[in-house]
């Protein structure tokens, strides 16, 4: 069982500069991804650049995986191997990514559409990361980690959407994975109590249609166990005085994108970066 570390504010804040190469590196590949580009070559990009600001890359080597990031299109749903298969216009592909620096880990992800994606496709992205906020929201003194799974749970599967079971957050701290575990699923009251200086990896893998998933000969890629799309949005997220402080971003992203969102603005305790 992983131990549940809890973080000064000076060690929080480390993390957030950790959390923060993540986000920009989501960013610049935000800016990179349209038809015809290779994950491979975004994958080579995105280590030049957390290189380049001063860290290494989360994920190369971490439990022997060959790349810096997981790269996961439409109905794979996490720790998909980069590749030279050029992506389509309609394609979804999930990109998670971590960096270490000063001794701490950032890791965070998100679903980007490969041009004009299907509506229905779309929806799923839109209430995946929506239902990242309703976790976010109960990341608070005296609530548990069954309030948080039920929330996700609840929000997505009223839209008819399946909620991966096998795969979870996790603590985050100077190991990539620490404990708690954090259920995408669960019941409201039950499991540990939300102790301030948790920092938490709080991130939905919702399926379009069955929760149920396998993989691949690989011993990495997790697919839909029925071929419909996958989402996964990821933020860090840390308990300060009894509220959820948000450490990473998606604004980079958006600045890219071109899109406006507050989404963010109950979770920062400064203003938007971007």
């Amino acid at each position: 069982m992983a131990v549940i570390v809890l973080k000064t504010k000076e060690e929080i804040e480390l993390m957030r500069e950790s959390a923060l190469i993540v986000s920009k590196t989501l960013g610049m590949l935000a800016a990179e991804i349209k038809p015809g580009i290779t994950s491979l070559k975004l994958d080579q990009l995105a280590e030049s650049f957390i290189r380049d600001h001063q860290a290494e890359p989360g994920f190369l080597g971490l439990y022997d995986f060959p790349n810096t990031l997981c790269m996961s299109p439409n109905a794979q749903v996490v720790h998909g191997i980069p590749n030279e298969k050029p992506l389509e216009e309609g394609d979804i592909i999930s990109i998670d990514c971590g960096a270490l620096k000063n001794g701490f880990y950032g890791d965070h992800a998100y679903t980007f559409a490969v041009g004009e994606i299907d509506p229905e496709v779309e929806k799923l992205l839109k209430v995946t990361k929506a239902s990242l906020y309703e976790g976010i929201d109960t990341f608070r003194a005296g609530n548990r980690l069954g309030d948080m799974g039920y929330a996700i749970q609840y929000f997505c599967e009223k839209e008819g959407y399946g909620v991966v079971r096998e795969l979870v957050g996790h603590g985050l701290g100077r190991v990539m994975h620490e404990g708690p575990e954090v259920p995408n699923y669960g019941k409201r009251g039950k499991g540990k109590k939300f102790q301030e200086g948790m920092v938490l990896a709080i991130e939905p893998m919702i399926n379009g249609g069955t929760h149920r998933i396998k993989q691949l000969k690989d011993g990495w890629t997790i697919l839909t166990a029925d071929g419909n799309a996958s989402a996964h949005f990821e933020h860090n997220v840390a308990l300060v005085d009894g509220k959820p402080e948000l450490l990473s971003t998606f604004q980079y992203i958006y600045a890219a994108l071109g899109i406006k969102s507050d989404e963010e603005l109950p979770y920062r305790k400064e203003p938007l970066l971007v």
